[in-house]
């Protein structure tokens, strides 16, 4: 068995798992640097070389989990390196004879669309488009996931796609919890489906150890509804037309104040919840429900102050927070003109 990604995030917790499962003899741990499972076989190197297929030979299984969607990351750096990545990790464990990658993407893939069924099914079709932070990279990685076994008969390649994800994680979408106020747009309809680290390695171990397999979607049961998200977590709306919400996202987004584009925005308007049938027809269930991650999640970014998804000091923070109802549109306006001013200075 080996694990990509395994010094940090998923593949840390996934290895850990693994060396200590009964069921598993050896575990190939591969990374960049060292982590800090001292029962696997640890192998120093970056996944987009080539020697990574000399590693790998001896493993049935390669779990590939190094993939960079860090929200700070050059757009065209973490492209490249998530799908040089993943093509060499597919291609290394061809030659190494492993009969099975699974792969990790998101559910965010299906996209996120006012006509969506709720809840998708995992073969529903992948709508998403490449407009929303990190999700261009993942459709090329279901890509390349879905050409592997006819390049290479005989590799099975397996999907874990899941819903939002939480657990020490920082993404556009649980920054959106980091707002004095929720932005809602108007005339939308959100589900919030999340889905608690833990459960996810859970569902990778089940894929891993091959007791399912395919297009695998995997989140807490059911969804909240908007108006539940509010009233657990406490946090008033700000209800905004689509034109302005999207409008500011965009201009923001293009001045390079924000790490957001306005396509993540979809993803806090439109449904996009997951069945995830095939995991629950193999025995897995979440440990998790949407209320306790919910909850954790708030408890992970207490403290934190984010504006159109950019982080704020803390003067800052306090100055807009008096701002109540409006702090958002201050703080986007604010940031507006402030880039205008130093572009006429230049």
């Amino acid at each position: 068995m080996a694990v990509t990604g395994a010094a940090s995030g998923p593949g840390a917790l996934l290895t850990q798992r693994l060396a200590e499962s009964e069921e598993v003899k050896q575990v190939l741990a591969i990374d960049e640097r060292r982590g800090e499972v001292t029962e696997a076989q640890w192998h120093v190197l970056d996944v987009r070389d080539p020697a990574i297929a000399e590693k790998l030979r001896g493993a049935d299984v390669v779990v590939h989990l190094a993939v960079d969607l860090d929200l700070g990351t050059d757009a065209a750096a973490r492209t490249a390196y998530n799908v040089r990545g993943t093509q060499t990790v597919l291609t290394a464990a061809a030659a190494a004879g492993v009969r099975r990658v699974v792969l990790c993407t998101s559910a965010m893939v299906y996209g996120a669309l006012p006509d969506n069924a709720v809840p998708l099914a995992e073969d529903a079709e992948l709508r998403a488009t490449a407009e929303a932070t990190g999700v261009g990279d993942l459709l090329e990685i279901e890509r390349l996931g879905e050409r592997a076994p006819r390049a290479h008969p005989g590799l099975n390649v397996t999907v874990v796609r899941p819903a939002l994800l939480v657990g020490g994680t920082d993404t556009a979408l649980t920054r959106y919890f980091e707002s004095p106020r929720l932005l809602v747009v108007a005339g939308s309809r959100p589900t919030w489906q999340f889905c608690h680290m833990e459960d996810l390695v859970g569902a990778l171990e089940y894929a891993a150890l091959e007791k399912v397999e395919g297009e695998l979607a995997v989140g807490c049961e059911g969804w909240l509804e908007q108006e539940e998200v509010e009233e657990l977590s406490g946090i008033r709306r700000m209800e905004l037309p689509s034109a302005v919400a999207l409008g500011a996202a965009s201009r923001l987004h293009r001045l390079g104040l924000t790490p957001s584009p306005a396509g993540d925005l979809a993803y806090t308007m439109h449904p996009w919840a997951v069945s995830g049938s095939r995991l629950h027809a193999a025995g897995w269930r979440p440990r998790w429900t949407n209320e306790e991650v919910l909850a954790e999640l708030l408890e992970e970014v207490a403290g934190r102050h984010t504006v159109a998804g950019r982080r704020l000091g803390r003067k800052d923070a306090t100055t807009l927070g008096a701002a109540g109802a409006t702090v958002a549109l201050v703080g986007t306006a604010a940031i507006v003109r402030r880039a205008r001013k130093a572009r006429r200075r230049a």
